[in-house]
Order: structure tokens, then sequence, then C-alpha cells
């Protein structure tokens, strides 16, 4: 099974120069605790290049526990050098990625490096049933560590 077939298409994101206050607010309205950071050319109705994520962690600790102020960048904040997969990549490809990385949320990149979907571990176990390799993904995810860990 592809990623495509799986992943949440088309999430909203920001830019790097989007106030820290603003993507939080889109975490909320999103239900979500990531929003990809994109740099858009040619509009904001565009799909942007992947540039990194920011996530409620980040905000927490980057931003909160710092006391920056509330219209401080994402850009001040957010991961770079975020792992991604393609949509034609396979299910236990990102599993496997995610498993490695340590990470809950996987964006998925064109061949040009825009953003056109995210898959999270809820959509892989939602996908796998009972999957052992799902499980076995949460599991490495849930680890000590990782890539996005501050």
């Amino acid at each position: 099974m592809k990623i495509s077939e799986i992943m949440s298409k088309n999430p909203r994101s920001v830019s790097p120069d989007t106030p820290v206050s603003e993507a939080a607010l889109v975490m909320k309205e999103e239900d979500v605790g990531l929003v990809p950071v994109v740099e858009r050319v040619g509009g904001a109705e565009t799909r942007g290049r992947l540039v990194g994520v920011v996530t409620d962690r980040d905000i927490a600790i980057r931003h909160v526990a710092e006391g920056r102020a509330a219209d401080a960048p994402v850009s001040d904040v957010m991961s770079g050098g975020v792992k991604t997969c393609s949509p034609d990549d396979s299910v236990e490809d990102a599993m496997a990625l995610m498993g490695r990385e340590q990470v809950r949320r996987l964006p998925i990149v064109d061949e040009r490096g825009s953003l056109v979907g995210v898959v999270a571990q809820a959509d892989l176990v939602r996908m796998s049933g009972k999957d052992r390799q799902a499980e076995r993904t949460v599991e490495q995810i849930s680890q000590p560590g990782g890539s996005h860990q501050t």
C-alpha cells in the first residue's frame, strides 16, 4: 500500500515568518500537534516547499519555556532537517522511517519538495488493524530520544 492512500492530503501549513501564536491557533483549529512550515512561491494559495515543522512540543519547550514573545516567528522554534516520504513510498517504508527517527508524524512531499500531505502514527494504526509492524513502529517511536526531542 502507498502512503498516498492513507495520508492526510493538503494539510494546513505556515510560513517561517508566521507568528508562533498563529501556528498554535492552526493546531487548535485543526486539532493537530504538528504544522508543516513551507516557503511559498507564487502566493499563499500555492503549495510550498517544506522547510521544517513546528510541533506543540516545539512551542512549549522552545517558545513558552524560554519566555519568547507571542509574535516571534515560527522560524525561531521550528525543527528543520525533517525526514520525509514521497506519496509513492510504501506504508512499510514510512513506518520504518518513523520508527528510526522516532517521530509520530511524517510530512509527505512531491519530487519538487512541495508539501502534499502528512501521515501520522494514528493513520498507521487505523490502516493496519492488527498488523504487528504498526505495533512495533509505535513502540519504536515511543522510546526515549528521537529526532525532534529537545
